[in-house]
């Protein structure tokens, strides 16, 4: 996505005209000076970028399998028609359960938990290793600058980055889960930036304190508004209906209050913002009108009010939100679509399927907050999962679960913003999806990009959880999932025939890239591991033409990032993560203070499946040296090198 404009120093490095230069060393910088003939104003410009495409790791290089691997070079052809290669690596900031500078003379635990009181939560799962516990599990990323920082201490420029925690995967005795058992923390990173390398330092880390906002729940892909705050996220909202029986919850609310019975399930599904200090501390907030649904990440537009929204859950849809006022998520208007005919996951079909964009209601944050404190679910509806055989119900299917729902008199609007999955589907929108990830936004183009980690189940003719007739029905499974791109206009109205404030909303859905589900190959991959396997981190660089894709695959034994060029169609592998890992916290950063940054995290690395039968007992060791016997991960960004530089 692209970086909000911030001022910069036009110095002799940085006046190649436009030219995105990720962190090199100081030798690089001024071979590339001298290559380009100086730092003047007959300095050759931008022309375009591109990625050549790494070969997959093999067990021939296990311990490439074992860890962060890079093996792709950025090109970058200018004016004069030169090109200039950069030998692309990864720099971590830290592996998660490192002791880092906490900016006060001491250090803290990063990825470390808290409890509603910023207390640590103990991980007693060992007795006699008694620990605090910590997540290995970072993802969402946003790498921004602040007006007048007053963080001391810096050689270079203050640059921030704000790291989300979405959970851990087990505790340390390797058999107690612990997926959403543990309120997500979050975290703002002071980064020194080098200015005559663009290299990134971690000085310190401050954990927002969460407590105002109840605490995080399950914190997945997030990105940076146009404003410059940390739009995060909390996925799969905990059913308020079955509450008394998800003993996930209850281990959640017991952790963070102490009492199992005293988290609201109304208070998670938001959409979380964080705004950064001058002094490199954060600040938070959720606003509850943006719809209670399967938060992934929410994409705003140039406008600086319209939100795509990820939803990551069987019988997602897609969800969109204007605001009321530019550079403000507290009130607006949610949408959902109708999908029409013609739908496909074929990047070859020649047709997109159309959509229609039903209006849920309007609310502001603040009223939908004090209905999420003072309701319960069934002032709001009433749910049975057996035909009551009565007119005055409508049958749905959310959550992979066909229901029968009435709605109280007076509800509407508690419905559609707090029970938002069943008040979408009662309306006629098209909740058919399954596993929608990531979405972000080509300007130029004015096309958006939603990943589909998964096509399978509600997506499916004859499934159970396939609604006929919502538009949304492919007739097999696609465990590799796509990508789709939206073709994004004005002038649009909802289905009752009110225009719609916005100039960004999507018109219609068409396939851009699919996976491949294949027999599994020698090395245990399922799915073609020469194209992309359940995208779900996705982030557009507007200056390179570039969509990065991050993958989260049970069926390629390494997960990749992926570079896919809009304009050439090229498709190249940038980065494996080490075996059993997720690809997270993907944010494309076109410029800061003069310099371009790719930064990425992984998650749970060594998490076996069964696709990993054939490189377990290799890799297994490997892994947990690698990171901290697999409850380690890293955060950190892609830097470069010139590959065929001299001085002079």
């Amino acid at each position: 996505m692209t970086q909000p404009t911030m001022p910069t120093r036009r110095k002799a490095l940085q006046l190649l005209a436009g030219v995105p230069m990720l962190p090199l060393s100081a030798s690089a910088s001024a071979a590339l000076l001298s290559a380009c003939g100086g730092g003047g104003d007959s300095a050759p410009s931008f022309v375009s970028a591109s990625f050549t495409s790494m070969a997959a790791p093999t067990l021939a290089s296990a311990a490439a399998m074992a860890t962060t691997t890079v093996g792709s070079t950025l090109n970058i052809k200018l004016s004069d028609d030169s090109v200039r290669s950069f030998q692309l690596a990864y720099q971590p900031f830290f592996v998660t359960g490192d002791m880092v500078s906490d900016g006060k003379g001491g250090t803290i635990l990063s990825g470390g938990y808290y409890d509603i009181n910023n207390k640590p939560i103990i991980d007693s799962t060992v007795v006699g290793k008694e620990r605090h516990f910590y997540s290995d599990a970072p993802d969402g990323t946003s790498l921004l600058t602040v007006a007048n920082p007053t963080v001391t201490g810096l050689k270079g420029k203050a640059v921030f980055a704000v790291v989300q925690f979405e959970y851990t995967t087990w505790a340390q005795d390797g058999k107690s889960d612990m997926y959403g058992k543990l309120p997500s923390p979050i975290a703002v990173l002071t980064l020194d930036q080098d200015q005559t390398t663009g290299k990134l330092s971690l000085v310190n880390y401050h954990n927002v304190d969460t407590s105002k906002v109840h605490g995080l729940w399950i914190t997945c892909g997030a990105s940076l508004s146009p404003w410059g705050t940390h739009l995060s996220s909390e996925e799969y909202e905990p059913d308020a209906f079955s509450i008394a029986s998800n003993t996930m919850f209850q281990a959640y609310s017991k952790n963070l209050y102490g009492d199992a019975a005293k988290a609201n399930p109304y208070h998670y599904g938001h959409m979380p913002e964080v705004t950064v200090n001058a002094d490199g501390t954060g600040s938070i907030k959720k606003h509850y009108c943006m719809g209670r649904i399967s938060h992934e990440l929410v994409q705003v537009m140039p406008d600086n009010r319209t939100a795509l929204m990820g939803d990551d859950a069987t019988n997602s849809a897609y969800f969109v939100f204007v605001a009321d006022k530019e550079k403000d998520l507290s009130s607006g208007t949610l949408y959902a679509a109708k999908v029409g005919s013609g739908f496909s996951i074929d990047p070859k079909a020649t047709t997109a399927a159309a959509l229609t964009w039903i209006k849920l209601g309007s609310a502001t944050s603040a009223e939908i907050e004090n209905l999420a404190n003072t309701l319960k679910p069934t002032d709001i509806m009433t749910v049975v999962s057996k035909d009551p055989s009565d007119a005055s119900y409508t049958k749905i299917v959310a959550n992979g679960k066909t229901e029968w729902i009435k709605i109280n008199a007076g509800m509407e609007k508690a419905a559609a913003f707090l029970e938002t999955h069943r008040y979408a589907a009662f309306m006629g929108a098209s909740l058919g999806f399954t596993k929608m990830e990531g979405t972000t936004v080509n300007i130029k183009d004015k096309v958006a990009y939603s990943a589909l980690q998964n096509i399978q189940s509600s997506m499916v003719a004859g499934n159970a959880a396939n609604v006929p007739g919502n538009g949304i029905s492919v007739p097999k499974q696609l465990v590799a999932g796509a990508v789709m791109a939206l073709n994004l206009k004005g002038g649009q109205k909802d289905t009752a025939g009110a225009a719609i404030n916005s100039e960004w909303m999507p018109v219609d859905t068409k396939a851009l890239l699919a996976g491949e589900d294949i027999t599994a190959d020698a090395l245990g991959n399922t799915a073609n591991p020469n194209t992309i396997a359940n995208p779900d981190n996705l982030k557009f660089s507007e200056k390179m033409r570039t969509l990065f894709i991050g993958e989260d695959s049970g069926q390629h034994v390494n997960n990749f990032l992926w570079a896919y060029n809009v304009d050439t169609k090229q498709l190249s592998r940038v980065m494996s993560i080490p075996a059993g890992g997720e690809s997270t916290g993907l944010h494309a950063v076109d410029e800061i203070n003069g310099w371009t940054y790719i930064m990425s995290n992984f998650q749970h690395a060594g998490d076996w499946g069964a696709i990993h039968s054939v490189v377990k007992d290799t890799l297994d060791p490997l892994v947990k040296a690698n990171y901290k016997n697999k409850s380690g991960a890293a955060v950190g960004y892609l830097t470069g090198t010139p590959t065929q530089m001299k001085l002079g």
